[in-house]
């Protein structure tokens, strides 16, 4: 169980990406892709590596995209071990120990929680700061402890590079009838996404993010990240099986300190707590090995 503190969701109004010669005339540039410069960054990197010397850092290199064809080798650097684990329950986990040896990845994100960016020095509109730089294939999450930064930069870096690998990212959850049929659930997050994909009658692909390319869909993650909050036995059984298993995190939840009772109902610190959870150790894990093979008998 983890609290995120200030940070209970993402600080979307305090993302932004570097604008540079791969990105200038790629990116619809505005209010919601707003432009960091070269020379701000590597400033902003300088910082973060003062910062953090002699401290202990976690590091997972993993997969996102479980289509091998356009896997993205990543690595997730984090300031708590918790986020480590994070991001090892969401992305596809590596296991074979000469590919770690001999791991070089496509797209790090650095995050440093206790670092916060000033923004008379940084430029930056507040004291937090979430920075993707696509030709150093870099990102610097600051001042958040909150998972789903970590999750959601990766999103972006994929829905930014796919579209020149025709292939389509979307936000939205999928699964998989028994003849072979695909459904996708679109949705802004909170919606219903996760509950409606998750049906007993159906295989889940994924709960949350996707691509779409010629030989099918496929999941750019691993594990799940669903809102507990009045999560039901009733109504949501596998999800709220997950929440009294191995290797979840949750996060902002409520419990009782004498009895170590979760409550679900209580939304005091955010009105939506996360479950970020494996698909190995949950029931939902069964695909995670021939899905995409599936999937493109199904398709193609």
């Amino acid at each position: 169980m983890v609290n995120t503190g200030e940070h209970t969701a993402r600080a979307a109004a305090d993302k932004s990406v570097i604008r540079e010669e791969t990105t200038e005339n790629k990116i619809w540039w505005g209010e919601y892709n707003r432009p960091f410069s070269v020379e701000q960054f590597k400033a902003l990197v300088a910082r973060v590596q003062a910062f953090a010397q002699d401290e202990e850092f976690f590091i997972q290199d993993c997969h996102a995209r479980a289509d091998s064809e356009y896997r993205l080798r990543v690595r997730i650097i984090t300031e708590k071990a918790w986020q480590s684990l994070f991001a090892r329950n969401m992305f596809l986990t590596i296991y074979d120990q000469d590919e770690l040896k001999h791991f070089v990845p496509e797209f790090t994100i650095i995050s440093v929680p206790g670092f916060k960016v000033d923004p008379k020095i940084d430029g930056t509109r507040t004291e937090t700061a979430i920075v993707l730089n696509f030709a150093e294939r870099m990102g610097i999450i600051s001042n958040s402890l909150y998972g789903g930064e970590i999750k959601k930069s990766i999103f972006t870096v994929l829905n930014f590079l796919l579209t020149f690998e025709d292939v389509l990212p979307m936000h939205c959850s999928a699964n998989l009838g028994q003849a072979g049929d695909v459904a996708l659930f679109f949705g802004l997050s909170g919606t219903g996404k996760t509950t409606l994909s998750v049906d007993p009658k159906r295989r889940l692909i994924g709960d949350d993010e996707h691509g779409w390319s010629s030989a099918g869909v496929f999941n750019f993650e691993s594990g799940c990240y669903a809102k507990v909050i009045q999560l039901s036995a009733e109504h949501e059984p596998q999800i709220y099986a997950c929440t009294r298993r191995f290797g979840t995190i949750l996060e902002n939840v409520i419990y009782d300190p004498a009895s170590r009772r979760i409550d679900l109902d209580d939304d005091i610190l955010t009105e939506k707590p996360g479950l970020p959870i494996p698909w190995s150790l949950s029931p939902m894990w069964c695909l995670r090995r021939w899905l995409l093979l599936t999937l493109r008998t199904s398709f193609s």
